[in-house]
């Protein structure tokens, strides 16, 4: 018996330590503002500062980013091409351009050469949620690697990204990132 309580106990305590680590849901933000609109934050120049930071949360990379970005209508649809130009603290430069397009309301799809397949995001009140693999570079080889963004408005100028990094579901890292548009 003494057994057997034990392990109901030790089930309910790994559920509520599952629950406890669940994700937010994006439509907890709906009545959150200011509202983003990707087609206008994300319209314009656009400066972000950014950290990558190991599992243990100590400072891997520091980097900024010149973000270019500009929207059309095309069949009914806002497309949006996000040309992003990183230099991080090792003087290393990069390059991502970003095809996002609206394919319902509040509902996106992106793709960049470095994204395998297509990014899936979703906005409610002043978030975004997106999740893509990417092809990051490390060393002398390519690894993809799992991105959770989740952008919050902060207001009309100011954003924040936080993302989780995996690979095979073991954590990696986060990428912290502030956006302020000019």
């Amino acid at each position: 018996m003494t057994k057997t309580i034990s392990r109901v106990a030790l089930g309910l305590l790994l559920s509520l330590s599952l629950l406890a680590c669940s994700s937010p849901i994006i439509k907890q933000y709906a009545n959150e503002k200011p509202t983003l609109d990707l087609s206008e934050y994300f319209n314009g120049t656009i400066d972000a500062y950014g950290i990558f930071t190991d599992r243990s949360g100590n400072v891997k990379k520091r980097f900024t980013v010149l973000l270019e970005a500009s929207w059309k209508v095309v069949d009914g649809k806002k497309i949006g091409i996000l040309d992003e130009s990183f230099e991080y603290s090792d003087g290393t430069k990069q390059k991502r351009i970003w095809t996002l397009t609206e394919v319902s309301p509040g509902k996106f799809i992106g793709k960049a050469d470095d994204v395998i397949g297509e990014a899936i995001g979703e906005a409610s009140g002043n978030a975004l949620y997106w999740a893509y693999t990417l092809a990051l570079p490390v060393d002398n080889s390519i690894y993809h690697v799992q991105f959770e963004d989740w952008m919050y408005l902060v207001s009309p100028k100011v954003m924040i990204n936080k993302a989780k990094m995996s690979k095979f579901g073991i954590d990696l890292g986060e990428v912290t990132l502030s956006f302020y548009k000019r």
